[in-house]
C-alpha cells in the first residue's frame, strides 16, 4: 500500500476512472447487442435507429479516451457494414 500522499490520491483517481470506463463500456457493449438483435431479426429501421445511438456513444467514449480512435472506427464500420447488408 502507499505511503506518500500524492501516490493515495492516484489509486483513488485510478479507481474512479476505471469504474467509468468499465460502466461506458458495458453500456456500449448493450447497445452493440441491440443493433445485432434488430440485424438477426431482419428489421432494418430499428436497426438503424440502434446504429445512430451506439455510434453516438462510441464516438463520445473515443473522445474520452475509453477506446482508441482506431477501434472505435473499427466497431462503427463493422456495425454500419452489417446494418447495410440488411435487404
Amino acid at each position: 500500500m502507499a505511503n506518500i500522499k500524492s501516490a493515495k490520491k492516484r489509486i483513488l483517481v485510478a479507481k474512479k476512472k476505471e469504474l467509468r470506463n468499465k460502466s461506458t463500456k458495458s453500456k456500449i457493449k448493450t447497445l452493440v447487442k441491440k443493433v445485432e438483435a434488430a440485424i438477426e431479426a431482419g428489421n432494418k429501421a430499428e436497426a438503424e435507429d440502434a446504429l445512430r445511438v451506439a455510434t453516438s456513444e462510441i464516438s463520445k467514449a473515443a473522445s474520452k479516451g475509453i477506446y482508441h480512435k482506431n477501434t472505435a472506427s473499427r466497431k462503427i464500420s463493422r456495425l454500419s457494414l452489417a446494418v447495410n447488408k440488411i435487404a
